[in-house]
């Protein structure tokens, strides 16, 4: 059983995603603002292990929920719910913090599908979290975060993507099963989309990405959208990253391209199912 928190100031629709998720097994608790919801999340830091949001609630938005949820430091997985369907807004609300993106109207059982992916990942991480004997029994599973990425606005739910859990480079480590980035600045919890674009780059490391491409690949938007949303991306995973961001060394800009994730093959590894290979 998961304790969900439902944040929907439509009485008629709160209620209902209330019931269902209830009759699925769930504990569920819902309010009808922003505040309110603030006042759960941040003020008295109580624990849930998903929260389905609604963007427009009077007062503050959920865009601006989100954004101070992750900046208190807490890493609840967030599914948006909204009546804005184009893809600024999309990008809007990953860059806000959420992991996963639901235009209204919807089918039920397409959230609640979405809703158990968050649940799987909050299992995923916890798994990690578990000794290292642990998983060697077979208590945890490797994961990542590229086919949840690519879930994030289709109609398929999130389902655990190939194993490919740890990349080190240069005294930085990026632990894609807990969402983590060490780095000599420190440790930093990453959102789903941050370490899906991160894997993306690693991917395709050495070599030149456009921004469409990054739209299409990492968040499957076909339409003209303001790629500007990307480059705001980029700029914070420069500050975890670089130890000078404003004269990057990995994250390069490609001038009339793009971005290229520079780095020498002799200094990243790749820790895949529980074996290191180059």
């Amino acid at each position: 059983m998961a304790r969900i928190l439902i944040v929907e100031d439509e009485l008629h629709l709160a209620q209902g995603l209330l019931f269902n998720l209830e009759a699925e097994g769930h504990e569920v608790s819902a309010v009808e603002s922003g505040e309110a919801a603030l006042e759960l999340l941040v003020e008295r830091r109580e624990q849930f292990d998903a929260v389905v949001l609604d963007v427009m609630l009077p007062g503050v938005d959920g865009f601006t929920v989100a954004e101070r949820v992750r900046a208190a430091h807490n890493y609840v997985p967030v599914l948006m719910l909204t009546a804005r369907a184009r893809p600024e807004d999309v990008l809007k609300g990953f860059a806000s913090g959420a992991d996963d993106y639901l235009p209204k109207p919807f089918e039920l059982t397409i959230l609640i599908a979405r809703v158990h992916g968050l649940l799987r990942r909050t299992e995923w991480q916890r798994r990690q979290a578990a000794p290292a004997e642990a998983r060697e029994e077979g208590k945890a599973q490797p994961s990542g975060m590229e086919a949840a990425a690519s879930a994030a606005i289709s109609k398929e739910p999130a389902v655990p993507p190939e194993p490919q859990d740890v990349f080190r480079f240069d005294g930085r480590t990026l632990d894609f099963g807990t969402l983590e980035l060490s780095a000599p600045k420190g440790k930093i919890q990453l959102t789903l989309m941050e370490a899906a674009l991160l894997r993306y780059f690693l991917k395709h490391r050495n070599r030149n990405v456009s921004r469409k491409q990054i739209l299409e690949d990492v968040w499957g938007l076909h339409e003209d959208t303001d790629t500007r949303a990307i480059d705001n991306f980029v700029v914070r995973l420069r500050r975890y990253l670089e130890d000078t961001p404003a004269t990057p060394r990995y994250l390069i800009t490609v001038r009339g391209v793009g971005y290229r994730f520079a780095l020498k093959e002799s200094e990243g590894e790749a820790e895949e199912a529980g074996k290191d290979s180059k």
